[in-house]
């Protein structure tokens, strides 16, 4: 974990050669991460993991902007944030017009097919998490950590460096908030 530090700190200073450096270390992680994130997604998604851990590491070691990494935990949390908005601009692209979003796919033979989980509408979440961060910024926070970056709960209580207990009390005020949001639209 010292060497991801170092080298965070590296890339903020302008090192060249930290982004280099620092996918290998990490790669695994942020595929881990981006896998569960795509497990959650519909079955007609073509964007596949692989794909959306290198769209994010870009954003995130852009030469163009200086980033600064506090420490390891803020990265992965900027990282979890980068995949929220790959997969949101991706499905905003989807329901447009002119990439036939009001169509909808018919199954040739509905006996082949397996039970569907239901799926988020994520444009939707991701309204809801917007209002959610304007009024809570910690549980918005911990909701993107959870959700998007598959930490556990303690992981993303340490991320947010509060308590067991802080994180219960915003998970629950995060998921309620969300659920009548999305399930009880005004």
């Amino acid at each position: 974990m010292g060497d991801v530090t170092q080298i965070l700190s590296a890339i903020e200073q302008g090192d060249p050669a930290g982004s280099e450096q620092l996918l290998p270390l990490i790669y695994d992680e942020l595929r881990r991460l981006a896998a569960a994130k795509m497990a959650h997604e519909s079955p007609d998604h073509t964007l596949q993991a692989t794909a959306l851990v290198h769209e994010a590491y870009l954003r995130l070691v852009d030469g163009a902007q200086v980033q600064q990494w506090h420490s390891r935990g803020h990265f992965f949390s900027a990282a979890a944030e980068a995949m929220r908005r790959i997969l949101v601009e991706r499905a905003r692209c989807r329901r447009s017009v002119k990439h036939g979003g009001t169509h909808r796919r018919q199954p040739l033979d509905e006996q082949m097919l397996a039970v569907e989980a239901p799926s988020v509408d994520l444009l939707l979440l991701d309204e809801a998490l917007s209002e959610l961060e304007q009024r809570e910024p910690q549980a918005a926070q911990l909701v993107k950590l959870r959700y998007f970056a598959g930490l556990s709960h303690q992981q993303a209580a340490d991320a947010l460096c509060v308590s067991r207990r802080v994180a219960d009390r915003l998970w629950t005020l995060g998921r309620t908030w969300l659920y009548r949001r999305i399930m009880e639209p005004e």
